[in-house]
């Protein structure tokens, strides 16, 4: 008998999940894993791993089932070695399209907030005082502020789309996305570095690579506007956050709200706790209960394709499904 094992999930039931894999005569698992060690326990001889956010390492995978799918519960991918998944066969699917809407809704939300300086009015008018200019200042309008993207997909577009009414000026870096000419919004693309020295909120979009990993980082904070705002609602590890809680602290950045962070949940001891402007969230831009019906569908689904050895829907990029599946 076949078995699908879901390592870690958030979810208060897997309905839908476990329902799939009956439907192929599948035995289903519900594991709890934390470690390296106990997922790769729990999916030996697996057929389908479902993990969240538990690492799936190059021990797990050599210990599936020969031909086993790995599926990823969200957007990102960097908790799968995929070296790994490709040198023992394993395809690989994640599902990168169930909460670009709640993620776009998020950050532009974030990025309104952290330019109109709501956040330090609100704790200025609870601390007994009334000194909105003196609070507020500098805020210039928001025709006259430039909003910047690092990277340019799909997320990023959206966020751009919410922003295009309020009359920003739009730009973005991102060399393997060219804003198409006359595309609505109209967003102008520039270099890193004039990304980072015309941007009055930098907004953050790329993927985790090892060419991405700490991209914000001193050298690039020390060379933004004096003042500018930066949120992440993409990878923590795309911030030095020792580097951006010093320039927070120095008011060489004016603020930054982050959703993801380099070690999730953020550290007691992080400094960023204690930076002054910042508007800190728990990973929580992909949710909404519509987002949370789509995940656990889509995945329930790629559970079946799985099983019955149908393509996959979604696969990972560079792995043996996308190669081979498509």
């Amino acid at each position: 008998m076949k078995r699908v094992v879901v390592t870690d999930a958030t979810f208060p039931s897997l309905e839908r999940e476990e329902a799939a894999a009956k439907a192929a005569r599948a035995a289903f698992t519900r594991a709890s894993c934390r470690t390296a060690a106990e997922v790769a326990e729990a999916v030996r001889g697996a057929d389908v791993a479902v993990v969240q956010f538990a690492p799936l390492t190059r021990e797990a995978i050599a210990g599936l089932a020969p031909g086993a799918t790995a599926i990823r519960y969200g957007v990102g991918y960097n908790n799968l070695d995929l070296q790994a998944l490709d040198e023992f066969g394993v395809r690989a699917a994640y599902v990168p399209d169930y909460c670009t809407a709640e993620v776009a809704d998020h950050t532009a939300a974030a990025i309104l907030a952290l330019l109109r300086k709501l956040f330090p009015l609100d704790r200025s008018v609870r601390a007994g005082e009334w000194r909105a200019v003196d609070v507020a200042r500098p805020l210039p309008a928001f025709a006259e502020t430039t909003v910047g993207f690092l990277a340019f997909g799909r997320i990023a577009q959206e966020v751009a789309r919410r922003l295009q009414p309020f009359g920003f000026r739009l730009i973005a870096h991102d060399p393997y996305h060219v804003p198409a000419a006359g595309a609505a919004p109209a967003v102008e693309p520039v270099s890193f570095e004039d990304l980072l020295a015309r941007a009055d909120c930098l907004s953050l979009h790329a993927p985790a690579t090892r060419e991405t990993a700490g991209i914000i980082g001193a050298a690039a904070l020390a060379r933004m506007k004096p003042g500018a705002c930066i949120v992440n609602s993409a990878r923590g590890d795309l911030i030095d956050e020792a580097a951006l809680a010093a320039a927070l602290a120095a008011g060489r950045i004016g603020g930054a709200a982050l959703d993801v962070f380099a070690a999730e949940p953020l550290a007691a001891d992080s400094p960023l706790r204690l930076a002054p402007n910042t508007i800190l969230t728990p990973h929580a831009a992909w949710y909404s209960e519509v987002a949370v019906a789509r995940l656990q569908g889509l995945v329930a689904d790629e559970i079946t394709r799985a099983l019955t050895g149908q393509p996959v829907r979604c696969a990972i990029p560079g792995t043996l499904a996308a190669r081979t599946d498509a």
